[in-house]
C-alpha cells in the first residue's frame, strides 16, 4: 500500500510476503521498488480503512460491551466482567482469533491490566499473552522502549543511550528520567504499569449492565427473535432487580453470520425492570430485523441505571401519583419517537414565547412559579403570531371585528388590554417583525370561539395599527 507524506510516496502498510524481502511500513517507494523490481502495489485508502475499523468495533460488541479503535489497525476490548462467558480470557482470546481468522483478519493479541500493557505485549512480545493480575512490571521487563507508545524521536534516542529495555527505565530514577526525555516516557510508563489511568474513546458508553445470549444454531425466524429477546431481557432485568436498580434506556442487538449488527432501542419515561413490558416495547421493532443468514449472539446493554425503590407508597395499595400512566407515556414514546411526547412547564417570564419550556411527560414538579391565575393564557399558542386585519373604534379600544385566514369573526365579548414589554436583560425576541411592546385582549366571537390577540407597537398618530393572532383559547 502506497501513499504520499510531504510529497514523498512511502510505503503505507506491507503484507508478510513483502516484509520477509525486507520491505516495511515507512520506507521510500523508490527505495522499495529498487529492492524488489516486481513489486505489487496499490494506492492506500485511509478513509476506507477507518470505516473497516470501525465495522470491526462494532462486530467485537458481540465479545464485550466497550470497544475502543486505537487507529489505524488496532482495537481494545474491556473484558472485565465478561471474560467467564467462554470459560476465560484466553478461551474468549482464542475465539475471537478464530472468528476473525476465517474472515481473513489475522491479529496479534495479549490480555494485560491496562491497555498499554496489552498494546505493548501485542506489538512487541509474544502473540497470545496472558499476564496475571498484578504481574505487568514482570511481562513488559524485556521489551524494546518502543512498546510504550513513544514517538520515534524518543524511541531512538534511549536506544542510542544503551537502553534497550523497559526493566532498565523501571530502575532510573523518575526525576532525572522526565527532565532528560520528557514527561511522555514517564506518563507512558506508568499508564502501562497501572500506575496512572488510561482513558479509552469506547465506540460506545461502557456500562457493566449487559447481557448476552449465544446460540448453538443461528436462528431466523420471527417468533424465536422475539423469545431470544424476551429471555435476554429477563436475564437483565433479574439482575437489576437483585441490585435494587432500574434502567431508562434499553439497547439490544442481534449480531448476524456475516457480521453486521441489526439493532433496536427503547426508552422508559421513569426507570423501570419489568421484563415483560421492556419486551412488549421491542416487539414492533423487532418486525424491521433482518435476520440475513441467520443471527448467532444476542446482547442487551442497559443505559441511565439508578437506584429504583419500589412505587407503592399508600395503604390502600394505590400507586403514587401518575405512576399508572408510565406504560402509556412509555408506548407512545416509541411509537412516535422520543422528543414527541411531553408536557408544558411553566418559566418565570411575561414574555409568552418564553413563558413554557419543554418538560418530560412524567416526572418531578418544575422549580418555576406555576402561570399565574389572573392572567390566563391560551391552551394553543403559535410558533409565530399571524397577521390579521381589525376593526376598532379607537386604537385603546378592543376590536369589534377580524379577519383571519381569510374569514370574518365578528367579537361579541372582549377584556383588556395587557401590556407586555420585551425583558431587555434577556436580549431581543426571536420574533423580530413583531413590535417588542404589545397590547393583547382576550376576544370571544359569535360563534363561541375565544382567541388571544394584540397590537403591536405604541399608538402613533396617521400610523396605522397592527394587529396579530397569537393563540387560541379551548
Amino acid at each position: 500500500m502506497l501513499e504520499t507524506v510531504r510529497g514523498v510516496r512511502r510505503l503505507a502498510a506491507a503484507d508478510p510476503a513483502a516484509r520477509a524481502l525486507g520491505l516495511f511500513p515507512g520506507q521510500k517507494a523508490t527505495d522499495a521498488a529498487a529492492l524488489v523490481p516486481e513489486l505489487a502495489t496499490a494506492e492506500a485508502e485511509p478513509s476506507a480503512d477507518a470505516a473497516a475499523l470501525t465495522a470491526l468495533v462494532d462486530w467485537c460488541v458481540r465479545f464485550s460491551p466497550a470497544v475502543a479503535a486505537d487507529a489505524p489497525d488496532g482495537l481494545y476490548l474491556d473484558i472485565e466482567g465478561v471474560a467467564h462467558l467462554w470459560g476465560g480470557e484466553a478461551q474468549m482470546a482464542a475465539d475471537l482469533s478464530r472468528r476473525l481468522a476465517a474472515n481473513g483478519i489475522s491479529i496479534r493479541w495479549a490480555v494485560a491490566d491496562t491497555p498499554g500493557a496489552a498494546w505493548a505485549l501485542a506489538h512487541f512480545g509474544e502473540d497470545g499473552t496472558v499476564v496475571p493480575p498484578g504481574a505487568s512490571a514482570a511481562a513488559l521487563a524485556g521489551l524494546p522502549p518502543a512498546a510504550l507508545r513513544l514517538e520515534d524521536q524518543t524511541a531512538a534516542q534511549l536506544a542510542r543511550l544503551g537502553l534497550t529495555r523497559l526493566s532498565q527505565l523501571m530502575d532510573l530514577p523518575r526525576g532525572p528520567l522526565a527532565r532528560r526525555f520528557g514527561t511522555e516516557v514517564v506518563m507512558r510508563l506508568d499508564q502501562a504499569l497501572g500506575r496512572m489511568g488510561e482513558a479509552l474513546a469506547f465506540r460506545r458508553p461502557p456500562t457493566p449492565w449487559f447481557a448476552r445470549l449465544a446460540f448453538a444454531e443461528p436462528i431466523s425466524a420471527p417468533e424465536d427473535l422475539v423469545r431470544a429477546c424476551g429471555d435476554i431481557t429477563e436475564k437483565l432485568c433479574a439482575r437489576l432487580e437483585a441490585e435494587g436498580r432500574g434502567a431508562r434506556r434499553f439497547e439490544l442487538a442481534f449480531h448476524r453470520l456475516d457480521g453486521r449488527a441489526e439493532t433496536a432501542q427503547v426508552g422508559l419515561a421513569a426507570a423501570g425492570r419489568e421484563a415483560g413490558r421492556i419486551t412488549r416495547l421491542f416487539a414492533p421493532k423487532l418486525e424491521a430485523v433482518d435476520p440475513g443468514f441467520g443471527i448467532e449472539v444476542v446482547t442487551l446493554a442497559a443505559g441511565e441505571v439508578e437506584v429504583l425503590g419500589e412505587r407503592q407508597t399508600r395503604l390502600d395499595a394505590a400507586l403514587e401519583a401518575g405512576a399508572e400512566l408510565i406504560p402509556l407515556v412509555d408506548r407512545l414514546t416509541n411509537r412516535l419517537g422520543e422528543g414527541r411526547v411531553w408536557r408544558a412547564a411553566p418559566v418565570e417570564s411575561h414574555v409568552p414565547e418564553r413563558a413554557v419550556r419543554r418538560a418530560g411527560a412524567l416526572g418531578e414538579a418544575p422549580e418555576a412559579r406555576p402561570w399565574a391565575a389572573d392572567r390566563p393564557r391560551p391552551l394553543r399558542l403559535f410558533r409565530r403570531p399571524e397577521p390579521i386585519e381589525v376593526m376598532a373604534p379607537i386604537p385603546d379600544d378592543p376590536p369589534v371585528q377580524f379577519r383571519w385566514r381569510g374569514r370574518l369573526h365578528r367579537v361579541r365579548a372582549a377584556e383588556g388590554p395587557e401590556r407586555i414589554g420585551e425583558e431587555w436583560w434577556k436580549g431581543p425576541i426571536e420574533d423580530v417583525s413583531v413590535a417588542h411592546v404589545r397590547d393583547y385582549y382576550r376576544v370571544e366571537d359569535q360563534d363561541g370561539a375565544r382567541f388571544w390577540l394584540f397590537r403591536a407597537g405604541l399608538y402613533e398618530a396617521g400610523t396605522p395599527a397592527k394587529w396579530w393572532l397569537h393563540g387560541l383559547f379551548g
